[in-house]
């Protein structure tokens, strides 16, 4: 599955890396960009509580997969049929590129939990993640190598999307592959494997303020390329760069912090949020690219690890039979916070620069408290 979300991610991300530019192409402003990608976001997330109850009743993973994938590669080449003045089909299948991914997801970190079981839940994230990373890395040096080629961005994204189909192939091609060697996945975890709690405790509600307090305040990547682009320090054909740096320290990230939470648990979350917390004042409060670029390492770490750690730690708190339809519940909350962030950083953004730095900075404040106090009671539980 590592090598199935590679090629996903080299489609999707690749895409995501010129989204803000050529958004911003078709004449949209930066709380419009917010707009549409935050309504992504809360499509991604929030339909993965019902695509996760319809597989925690069905227990069909594959095909929850299959359908998921599908959509979700596909309609990143489909972006070749808007043109100048197809900005609203363009935002559709934007937005059905996400819901794609919401449809795949649940039963696909099921599927990890399950492997998870055996070889602790922080490596499997964090390896699955690994290579999330990298196609989110390859994606942006993909277009990059096409752009050197002689297309030119500001005046042909649709060609760009459209060499988009060759990792979207690769990917339905290696996932019918994954089925045939793994169809039956819940294998992994025996079924007196019972690790994990069945109701919501204390702990539980708390990390779920922690998370979201992190979306609302962690702006998506398409307001950062589209940022830079308005100051001109870097040129069109470059910006995909500026993504691939991103992902490639996320990947990093993955590892490093997916292997520390086997060992320390939920404070490595906190050290992480922590670390990325400054990243929207070094991007947004610099004219200098030196700078900015800093900010963008800060925000590779910050994205990295939430997004191996979160669904490691649902998977450890969550016990076997209900671990589907947790994995749908978080992400549907973490999708509302982001499609909530999103769209008022945009704002923000066209208001107060410094405000919404401080905003930014604020809410990646309170997810890290949230953390640590989890961490804190989880200690004096076990101490007692």
């Amino acid at each position: 599955m590592g090598v199935v979300n590679l090629f996903a991610d080299m489609t999707h991300e690749g895409a995501r890396s010129i989204y803000g530019a050529y958004l911003s192409f078709q004449g949209l402003t930066a709380a419009q960009i917010g707009f549409v990608t935050g309504v992504g976001e809360f499509i991604g997330y929030g339909l993965r509580l019902i695509s996760g109850n319809i597989v925690d009743r069905t227990q069909r993973y594959w095909p929850a997969m299959t359908i998921g994938f599908v959509i979700n590669v596909l309609s990143v080449p489909a972006l070749v049929f808007c043109n100048r003045q197809g900005w609203l089909l363009a935002c559709v299948l934007i937005i059905s590129e996400r819901a794609g991914r919401a449809i795949r997801l649940p039963a696909n970190n099921t599927m990890l939990s399950f492997a998870g079981s055996q070889m602790g839940n922080g490596r499997a994230f964090a390896l699955e993640e690994f290579w999330d990373s990298i196609g989110s890395f390859l994606g942006p040096v993909y277009l990059y190598l096409i752009m050197t080629l002689g297309v030119t961005a500001t005046t042909n994204y649709q060609a760009l999307f459209a060499w988009l189909i060759v990792p979207a192939i690769l990917t339905l091609v290696a996932l019918m592959f994954a089925h045939q060697q793994f169809p039956r996945p819940e294998k992994f975890e025996p079924d007196k494997v019972t690790t994990g709690q069945t109701k919501i405790d204390g702990n539980t509600w708390l990390y779920v303020i922690g998370i979201v307090s992190f979306a609302l305040g962690f702006m998506d990547f398409p307001i950062i390329t589209m940022h830079i682009q308005r100051l001109n320090l870097v040129s069109n054909i470059n910006l995909p760069l500026l993504y691939a740096l991103a992902m490639i320290i996320g990947a990093i990230a993955t590892l490093v912090f997916g292997g520390a939470y086997d060992r320390w648990g939920i404070k490595v979350l906190s050290w992480s949020t922590l670390l990325a917390a400054p990243f929207s004042g070094f991007i947004f409060l610099s004219h200098h690219l030196s700078v900015i670029l800093i900010g963008i390492v800060l925000w590779g770490i910050g994205m990295g690890a939430q997004e191996s750690l979160m669904e490691a730690i649902v998977g450890a708190m969550v016990a076997r039979r209900q671990r589907v339809r947790a994995f749908g519940f978080f992400d549907m909350v973490f999708g509302i916070a982001w499609f909530i962030g999103s769209w008022l950083l945009g704002l923000l953004y066209d208001w107060s620069l410094p405000i919404m730095v401080i905003c930014s900075v604020a809410l990646q404040l309170v997810a890290a408290s949230c953390y640590l106090i989890i961490n804190w009671r989880t200690t004096k539980m076990g101490a007692a």
